[in-house]
């Protein structure tokens, strides 16, 4: 970017200076979240113009998401966070989420999974060596679960066999993202192929500098540009036991624990793109008049728009409860499910017919009011993120049976 290029907007200001490790108090949080939102509508809109053509994040974004803080947000004070909440936590995330959504991709894994599997799971002498460094993005992940062949759960064919004090891996993963700025990999793998399904993966954390780790690329996407999706090949690649993510066999559980809470981030990400396309369809019915009267006093879209915020107020309202519960240590497995089940359903409700109030002008780009035809596309990626509308089903039913359909 030139020195001299006169920009679009005003350049975001840092309102809040929170010493890291130092909790947020209530007044610098509101500010927080005013900050971070005009850095989603304006710096991170304007530098992924760029991004539709490349599919790669410039530099800038990543000095950007440091300077705000968004690879620290969400970290436990003792790692340099700001103490806040899990309700807190989705807000922001809720704020980002209303930027580009390969942006929102990738400030969605550095507010959890990033950071969450080694917490959780890293061996004692790894985690002192990580953890300091996730907060300003000197160390960055990814997470290797989905294959081909295999799908994410205990179907998978990545081997890792044991050999003296190291494991040595053998696969595929595919559909993987942040693969073009990761330092290290969270793997899934087999290691005892006889055992029963539970108990025949394990999990590793993989710097990607292992001889024997390859990056596969793979054709651009619809929307989430930039998001580094690619594939990942593992030959012979010899692993130290020191980088087991818990004990032999916890593969799975690794894999589910660390999507629980996240399936309920997801449901945050929906929940910014609708509220941002809900403001954005508001402005435009309230500027386009046809045959003398602006489309927002017709009745058919007054309908429309009350739908799109009840949807918005009801997935709210959701996530509030979980966060409520999540912060008290309860489980939160079945209603993380069931939030981002519904959070689908309200983006796709709610981008329908966002695009059907642009009519025209919100299929192209460039439009006046934000990024209408972008978040159209960008939004569609929830069908699939961390699994499909029928994986939620099943988590969420599987609960429900089991406690006679009583949901605490």
């Amino acid at each position: 970017m030139e020195a001299t290029e006169k920009l679009p907007y005003e350049p975001t200001k840092k309102l809040v200076h929170t010493k890291p490790g130092t909790k947020m108090t209530n007044e610098e949080f509101a500010l927080y979240l005013k900050q971070i939102k005009h850095l989603a509508e304006n710096e991170f809109d304007y530098l992924q113009k760029e991004v539709e053509v490349t599919n790669r994040f410039p530099k800038k974004f990543f000095e950007l998401a440091i300077d705000n803080d968004l690879y620290r947000f969400a970290l436990p004070l003792k790692y340099g966070g700001f103490g806040l909440t899990c309700n807190q936590i989705f807000q922001v995330q809720e704020m980002f989420s209303r930027g580009p959504g390969g942006m929102r991709m990738h400030l969605h894994y550095a507010a959890d999974l990033n950071w969450r599997i080694m917490d959780e799971f890293g061996q004692p002498e790894l985690k002192a060596e990580v953890m300091p460094k996730l907060q300003d993005k000197t160390i960055f992940t990814c997470f290797a679960l989905t294959e081909e062949s295999g799908g994410t759960g205990a179907d998978l064919h990545t081997t890792a066999v044991k050999d003296g004090d190291d494991y040595i891996l053998n696969g595929e993963k595919t559909l993987i993202s942040h693969t073009d700025c990761s330092d290290a990999a969270y793997v899934i793998a087999v290691t005892d192929p006889d055992a029963e399904g539970d108990k025949r993966l394990s999990a590793f954390y993989v710097p990607v500098d292992t001889p024997g780790y390859e990056i596969v690329p793979m054709p651009h996407m619809m929307g989430c540009r930039g998001a580094g999706h690619a594939g990942l090949k593992f030959t012979n690649m010899r692993v130290n036991k020191k980088y087991l993510l818990g004990k032999e066999g916890d593969g799975l559980h690794v894999a589910i624990a660390s999507l629980s809470i996240s399936r309920a981030h997801i449901a945050s990400s929906n929940l910014g793109m609708s509220q941002r396309m809900l403001e954005m369809s508001i402005a435009r019915a309230k500027d386009r008049v046809t045959f003398g009267k602006p489309l927002v006093k017709r009745q058919a879209i007054q309908q429309e728009i009350a739908d799109m915020g009840t949807e918005i107020f009801a997935l709210r309202t959701m996530l509030h409860n979980l966060a409520e519960q999540y912060d008290r240590g309860e489980d939160i497995e079945e209603k993380a499910a069931m939030c981002k089940l519904f959070s689908i359903n309200t983006v796709k409700l709610v981008s329908d017919y966002c695009l059907e109030i642009f009519g025209g002008i919100g299929y192209f780009e460039d439009n006046p009011y934000g990024p209408v035809e972008r978040m159209y596309r960008d939004c569609r990626a929830m069908w699939l993120e961390e699994g499909p509308r029928s994986v939620q089903r099943l988590t969420a039913a599987r609960k429900l049976i089991a406690n006679d359909g009583i949901i605490e």
